[in-house]
């Protein structure tokens, strides 16, 4: 090889100095779609809103950011997600993106414009340029799709000046608001509460998104049940996690939370997101997962079913104690009904069971009172919470606005007791040892009904029972 090659070997070119790259890259391109594809009344729905923060907050001036994704490692990202507020606000998805709301109630979108080939950033920016990512609709794509005025990103900093001298804001707008001259943004916290405390209550086109997303996590429980054998065989927790992950990617945006696959004593881990253990025959499998659909509403459901499906004798004794305090639970959901009623109930049942058993020897007064509570060591996380949005949707509400008030119609809540015995937990019987069990519905609260999103899994020990055998390969 002569010297002359191996020099031109050693030297490196940036297309992006080269007169020839950046004018051959910047003609012969095409129309591409950049339309953005959003479901019925979901514009109408972020409209009505946006009007009711404008009610509850008049004559503020509010901006709501869409956020950035986080770095995973080095110079790659985690998939973007909207932040929730954002999302209920406006239905827009566009990562950077933010929204203001003036002191009159109208609303801006601003955005980043898309690059185009002209553009250095449509071929020399590999996180947001086109010919990295593929087609990103523009301010005009989003503004027909969401029924809102948009504006360039870069133009927010000049159109916050002036007549309001401060404004309510979430985190991520502060970078961008480095012209203001009046002022700097306000504490996030009572923004966040105030939203909080609207999306408690779902408008019929929010309810329908949660009836999607339970739909979607049903079928994906019963893929879940197929994959049993093959997860017995080898694949253990892990394919499991994938099998519903698949079909929570194919049917909404993915899974709308960490899903927890927890086979046999991983059963009682309360947040068992490792999913990394083996499955097998004898066990039972404690699934909490559920679908987000595109519009990021997300279903929470668990069910624990054994994986030959039959429970053995000690597994059903646990199971009929959580089943009895689940349907308990949902007796008490009804509007007027204090929220904390619901939680009371199943803990009622759990606690008078835990009696029996021998497991606690205080009075069910005692265990249930503020000094108490020595049941809690087998249930220590709540019985239940608002769904929506996020999976533990509303939680920047003040406590007397949600644990403290009373159950309202258009509430959806996830209703879930559960029992935890961990396998070194020698205040527990041995033949109860490991035995994890949580039942959890997603419900909507009506004026004159309890609508149960997730009737279609059955949760009697025998329904269950027949529901695994009913998806077992023959």
């Amino acid at each position: 090889m002569s010297e002359d090659r191996t020099e031109e070997q050693r030297k490196s070119y940036r297309p992006i100095d080269a007169a020839g790259f950046r004018e051959s890259i910047a003609r012969g391109w095409g129309p591409v779609d950049r339309s953005v594809q959003v479901p019925a009344g979901l514009a109408e729905a972020a409209a009505e809103h946006r009007q009711k923060l404008s009610a509850a907050l008049p004559g503020r001036r509010i901006a709501v950011a869409a956020g950035r994704s986080p770095v995973r490692s080095n110079d790659t990202d985690y998939l973007f997600r909207a932040d929730s507020d954002f999302v209920w606000l406006t239905g827009c998805q566009a990562e950077g993106s933010v929204l203001v709301i003036s002191a009159a109630g109208d609303a801006t979108l601003y955005l980043r414009e898309t690059a185009g080939p002209t553009e250095v950033d449509f071929f020399a920016n590999a996180r947001d340029g086109e010919l990295w990512i593929g087609p990103v609709p523009g301010l005009k794509d989003w503004s027909e799709a969401l029924q809102v005025p948009c504006r360039p990103i870069e133009e927010l900093p000049a159109a916050v000046r002036g007549a309001v001298p401060w404004m309510m804001t979430t985190h991520g707008v502060e970078p961008l608001l480095d012209a203001l001259v009046d002022g700097r943004p306000s504490d996030t916290q009572e923004l966040r509460q105030t939203l909080a405390e609207l999306r408690r209550l779902k408008d019929g086109w929010e309810l329908d998104q949660l009836r999607d997303a339970v739909a979607a996590s049903v079928l994906a429980f019963a893929d879940v049940a197929r994959e049993l054998p093959e997860a017995v065989r080898g694949g253990g927790e892990r394919w499991l996690q994938g099998t519903f992950d698949r079909r929570a990617r194919t049917a909404g945006n993915g899974p709308g939370y960490a899903s927890i696959v927890a086979a046999g004593n991983h059963a009682p881990v309360l947040h068992w997101v490792r999913n990394d253990g083996a499955v097998r025959e004898g066990d039972v499998i404690l699934l909490d997962a559920g679908v987000e659909t595109r519009t990021l509403y997300t279903a929470d459901v668990t069910r624990t079913f054994p994986v030959t499906g039959e429970f053995t004798p000690a597994q059903r004794q646990v199971y009929d104690l959580v089943h009895t305090a689940q349907l308990a639970a949902l007796d008490a959901v009804r509007p007027g009904a204090p929220y904390r009623a619901f939680q009371y109930e199943a803990m009622r049942v759990l606690v008078e069971g835990l009696r029996d058993w021998g497991v606690i020897d205080v009075s069910l007064d005692e265990a249930l009172g503020a000094d108490g509570q020595q049941h809690r060591r087998y249930v220590v996380c709540g019985l239940g919470h608002y769904i929506g949005l996020d999976v533990h949707d509303c939680d920047s509400a003040r406590p007397e606005t949600y644990f403290a008030a009373d159950l309202a119609a258009g509430m959806a809540l996830a209703v879930e007791p559960g029992l935890y015995f961990h396998p070194n937990d020698e205040t527990i019987p041995p033949e109860l040892r490991g035995i994890g069990i949580r039942i959890e519905d997603n419900v909507v609260v009506h004026s004159d009904r309890l609508e149960i999103l997730t009737e279609a899994l059955p949760i009697t020990p025998d329904g269950l029972e027949q529901w695994v055998q009913a998806h077992l390969p023959e």
